[in-house]
């Protein structure tokens, strides 16, 4: 599966696609398992699924915010903004589930349906998760771009193995990708361990060094990918996107969107953990 979905200007990551289809799938199977007669003073199964996909929402981001409580300390309304991405999904899963069972025992919700929906919206997710998963392998597009280094020189990706590796692919012109950069400095700086790579999207050298010189001037290893070609091959032409890849090469993750420094840190840590498994 794409990691990204357009839909004319707009893109959108392929995980909300797949939320989305799972709660569909669940509705579905609701309408179709409830055999009751009507009418029925029992409550509706739709809105028990409704209910148990807000708890669920609810509890997998105040879960990820507590994980990482101390990045939105620096900034508490970004526990508000949901754009970037930051949701524990079992801990949502769990409250899904709960919220289900106290339904059935408290408001005699009729039991073959909500069980049957809420198995199979979470069987989806779970599938459609696994599909997203990109294949353990090296990406073969990342080997095929023709990088520059902002003095014009050749550079290529391979001179950043031997380390985890977070390659963002960002442009000044692109808004998100300006409010996200001050978290990628500070995670640059925070983390040595880790290669942090910007490769800019089709913009000329001298607009990239006047726009690090005005506001990341401390930024380091930013390159040129002056046909744009890692996100037209990659990410759907959506910006901006982060590349998450292993000590030895291997894509582990690939997120089109904005991330915060909690989702950042988040990813980090998996690549982290990926490299300590192997």
């Amino acid at each position: 599966m794409p990691p990204a979905i357009r839909l004319g200007p707009l893109v959108f990551p392929s995980e909300l696609a797949v939320l989305v289809a799972a709660a569909a799938l669940g509705l579905l199977a609701a309408r179709f398992l409830d055999r009751r007669p009507r009418p029925d003073r029992r409550p509706d199964v739709s809105g028990v699924l409704w209910g148990a996909l807000i708890a669920g929402l609810v509890a997998a981001r105040l879960a990820f915010v507590w994980e990482y409580r101390d990045h939105y300390a620096q900034n508490p309304l970004g526990t508000l903004d949901l754009r970037d991405g930051g949701w524990s999904g079992i801990p949502g899963l769990a409250a899904a589930w709960i919220y289900g069972a106290a339904a059935l025992l408290r408001r005699a919700a009729p039991r073959p349906a909500v069980l049957g929906a809420l198995a199979l919206a979470t069987l989806a997710w779970l599938v459609g998760g696994r599909l997203l998963a990109p294949a353990d392998q090296p990406a073969p597009a990342l080997a095929e771009l023709q990088l520059q280094a902002l003095d014009g020189a050749p550079s290529a990706l391979s001179a950043f193995q031997g380390k985890p590796a977070v390659i963002n692919l960002w442009a000044s012109w692109c808004p998100p990708c300006r409010r996200e950069m001050p978290a990628f400095a500070r995670a640059q700086a925070a983390n040595p361990d880790v290669h942090f790579v910007f490769l800019n999207q089709g913009e000329a050298s001298p607009d990239i060094a006047r726009y690090l010189q005005e506001h990341a001037p401390g930024l380091q290893n930013v390159l040129r990918d002056p046909g744009s070609d890692a996100s037209r091959k990659l990410s759907n032409s959506g910006l901006p996107a982060t590349l998450f890849l292993d000590a030895e090469g291997r894509l582990v993750e690939l997120r089109v969107g904005e991330l915060s420094a909690a989702t950042l840190a988040q990813r980090v840590k998996a690549i982290r953990s990926e490299a300590g498994s192997r």
